[in-house]
């Protein structure tokens, strides 16, 4: 009986003073919970379009973080029936929650956990996830601590802002956006209980990737909150059946602004290092999202257009086809697993093959019949006896489809050529639309910045500037005659240039010489007015005059520029004679929205920024006018209907390079297509087919509700017949005064600008 009693004594005591033992030494080494207090979590770099869309978010961990009280109370009471109902009762440990747990484990039942929210924060914050006992202890410890020191919509709110919820997200707001695009405040209570069943194990209730396992988690959740008594049994029944509208899985932004993001990403790496990752930084940017779409999609639509008409190069795989025991689902599947879609070209598999019809099944099972047009670009080479085994389009084959705009599906392969497209405001140098290439995910070098091209015959507007400074006069006659270059005249090898279409007028005016795109005529004007002067005026427009050779094929774009060299130089015609600074960040704020940055753009009516006369800019319009109405892009206006459309063809040597440069008079663009390892286009692949359909597409979106707008004639210039020239000319003295009094140096390269300082 004695030891009986002993023991009963004892045990106490001795279990009392293992716990004083265990605080004396465990507590003094627990952190500081003070810290929590002063709660920064990581938070990704956002990129945004003028009107707020996001362009490109970068981090590893995407968070939005939200005060506790602005958490929607349906999002905090789903996270409490799931993870702690006891949240608001207990001390940070809910004893009666371990003794359940604890009975339930002994009896073998499934296992339960009896982590609180409190005990969660503790792990999340400080301690690793391994399962031993000193882990658990010091958990349990920590929990106390954190009761002691923070108030419970404190601990609540660190929770909801911290918690891992997949797909990158971390807290409820964050993943609100991840997965239905939505704010917090926004979601239905069925989706708030979603999301609430994620904590648990994001990976295995991710409704991305397992739909069925997340609805049966979001059941269980919503069953909690009706058996506590926090939702109706109307709400617990709509819950129950409501559908889920989760966003699509693919993350992109719909703008399909990847290389605008990456330049922000850049410059804000720059100077901030990996800092850039995580405090938070907004960056808004002078992008247009309804421009930015449209020039995504004129751009793919123009290259997949020339794609079709290149010659087929075969199916990008062959696999076996499955016995008739094997269904086609799980091959199709497996063959194009490692073949996502891009930019709308989908991965299919080839199930049967004629002459006329090809059968084929995408991944999920879903089968097409295509025929007609859709096998334009098979037919010849893929189809028939006559294919050879390596092109033959047969069961098994691994191709591409692409569905064209008018609805049909075509069997197609990936583009190898590339394209490129920026559209800026010319008034102050916006960038509202800019697409480096035809795929940032394949290709992230930016053609726009970063690729030096021969702009062709896009450069000879700035030749026939100049030449109206020299007293040339669209009216005036040019001969367009075949020319001959002997050895000793170039100092190196005979040149004898053509003209394009191989048809040469004679005496023509200047104005048609420019509409019809003739060599003859540029080049005779350019060794009218000098080469080296040539050379030196287009430095006026911003160019590298480096890079622009002072020799005669100047005349036929013989230099370099890149596409955002070149839209620069042509805003300069469309502000009237302005030579402002590309810009594309309009500010930078930082997580609390304190405003780190902003721009000061230069504007065009500063005549310090002033390179060319009114008068030039002026004539130079009507001239490219002429071109978009009569000349090699006289399907602008065709198609747009609209006069107030200016710009140039440009086709290099042997169709290497194919631009459209041009610009209505609030809005100048540039596309450019091209393979990167300089390749000819093809017979016929001028600058007129290839490049100006992209600017015309762009353009019937970006001039929606823009009103037509006419250039007014400056002081100093008077109609001549069908023409406008300059005062002294149709005088008939001649022009002799200088309109600039002297040629400025060479523009820096607007990269060098375009990028924001910071101080």
């Amino acid at each position: 009986m004695i030891s009986l009693i002993s023991l009963a004594v004892g045990l106490p005591l001795a279990a009392a003073l293992l716990v004083g033992v265990v605080l004396a030494f465990a507590w003094p080494r627990l952190p500081d919970v003070h810290q929590l207090l002063d709660y920064h979590p990581k938070l990704p770099l956002r990129v945004y379009s003028a009107d707020h869309v996001l362009l490109g978010e970068f981090g590893e961990e995407r968070r939005n973080f939200m005060p506790i009280g602005s958490i929607p109370k349906t999002m905090k009471l789903a996270v409490l029936a799931t993870e702690d109902d006891r949240f608001y009762q207990h001390g940070g440990i809910d004893w009666a929650g371990i003794a359940r747990a604890a009975l339930a484990n002994i009896h073998k039942a499934k296992s339960q956990g009896a982590s609180t929210i409190t005990m969660q924060v503790a792990r999340n914050f400080y301690l690793s996830s391994e399962k031993t006992f000193t882990r658990k202890l010091f958990e349990v410890l920590l929990a106390l601590k954190i009761e002691r020191e923070l108030t419970k919509d404190q601990i609540l709110e660190l929770y909801m802002n911290q918690i891992y919820l997949g797909q990158h997200a971390y807290g409820f707001s964050a993943a609100a956006q991840t997965y239905f695009g939505k704010p917090l405040a926004q979601l239905s209570l069925a989706q708030a209980a979603m999301l609430a069943g994620l904590p648990k194990a994001p990976s295995a209730y991710n409704p991305f990737v397992n739909p069925a396992r997340a609805k049966s988690r979001q059941q269980y959740v919503l069953a909690r909150m009706r058996a506590l008594g926090w939702i109706s049994p109307d709400d617990y029944a709509q819950a129950k059946n409501a559908p889920l509208g989760l966003r699509a899985a693919r993350t992109e932004a719909s703008a399909h602004a990847g290389y605008v993001a990456e330049m922000a990403r850049q410059a804000m790496f720059a100077r901030y290092g990996e800092q850039a990752y995580t405090r938070g930084f907004n960056v808004v940017t002078t992008i247009i999202s309804r421009d930015q779409h449209a020039a995504w999609s004129a751009l793919h639509a123009g290259v997949m257009r020339y794609e079709l008409r290149q010659p087929w190069r075969g199916p990008e795989a062959y696999i076996n086809p499955p016995d008739g025991s094997e269904p086609w689902l799980q091959t199709v599947d497996d063959a194009c697993s490692d073949r996502p879609e891009t930019e709308g070209l989908f991965c299919a598999v080839v199930t049967a093959a004629t002459t006329k019809l090809v059968q084929v099944m995408l991944p999920g099972g879903q089968r097409l019949d295509i025929s007609g047009d859709g096998l334009q670009q098979v037919a010849a080479l893929g189809l028939g006896p006559k294919a050879q085994p390596n092109v033959a389009l047969r069961a098994g084959a691994v191709v591409r489809i692409w569905k064209q705009p008018h609805g049909r599906w075509v069997i197609t392969q990936m583009p190898r050529v590339q394209a490129s497209f920026v559209a800026m405001d010319p008034s102050d140098g916006a960038i509202q639309a800019l697409v480096g290439g035809f795929d940032f995910e394949q290709n992230k070098f930016n053609h726009v910045t970063q690729a030096q091209r021969q702009p062709g015959s896009s450069f000879k507007p700035f030749i026939y500037s100049a030449a109206l400074h020299k007293g040339f006069m669209p009216p005036t006659m040019v001969n367009d005659a075949p020319l001959f270059f002997d050895a000793a005249t170039t100092g190196g090898q005979a040149w004898e240039p053509k003209n394009y279409d191989g048809i040469y007028e004679g005496p023509i005016t200047l104005k048609r010489g420019m509409a019809q795109s003739k060599n003859m005529v540029a080049i005779r004007v350019l060794n009218a007015i000098g080469t080296k002067y040539a050379q030196q005026w287009s430095g006026r427009f911003g160019f590298d005059t480096s890079k622009q050779p002072p020799y005669l094929t100047l005349a036929l774009g013989a230099g370099s520029a890149t596409p955002l060299e070149m839209v620069r130089a042509y805003s300069v015609f469309a502000n009237g004679g302005y030579l402002v600074q590309p810009y594309f960040i309009t500010s930078i704020t930082d997580a609390s929205g304190k405003t780190l940055y902003t721009p000061a753009p230069q504007h065009a009516g500063d005549e310090r920024l002033r390179v060319i006369s009114p008068r030039n800019a002026f004539v130079m319009d009507t001239l490219l006018q002429e071109v978009t109405k009569t000349g090699t892009a006289a399907r602008a206006q065709a198609e747009l209907k609209r006069p107030d459309l200016y710009g140039k063809t440009g086709t290099t040597n042997d169709s290497v390079d194919a631009w459209f440069c041009g610009f209505n008079p609030k809005l100048a663009a540039v596309a450019w297509v091209g393979y990167d390892t300089p390749l000819k286009l093809g017979p016929k692949e001028t600058g007129g087919r290839v490049a100006l359909p992209i600017w015309i597409d762009f353009m019937r979106t970006a001039l929606q509700g823009v009103p037509v707008t006419h250039y007014v004639a400056p002081p100093g210039v008077v109609p001549m017949g069908d023409d406008f020239v300059y005062e002294d000319f149709a005088a008939g003295g001649g022009v002799h005064a200088l309109d600039v009094s002297a040629p400025p140096p060479a523009a820096a390269d607007p990269l060098s600008k375009l990028f924001p300082t910071f101080n």
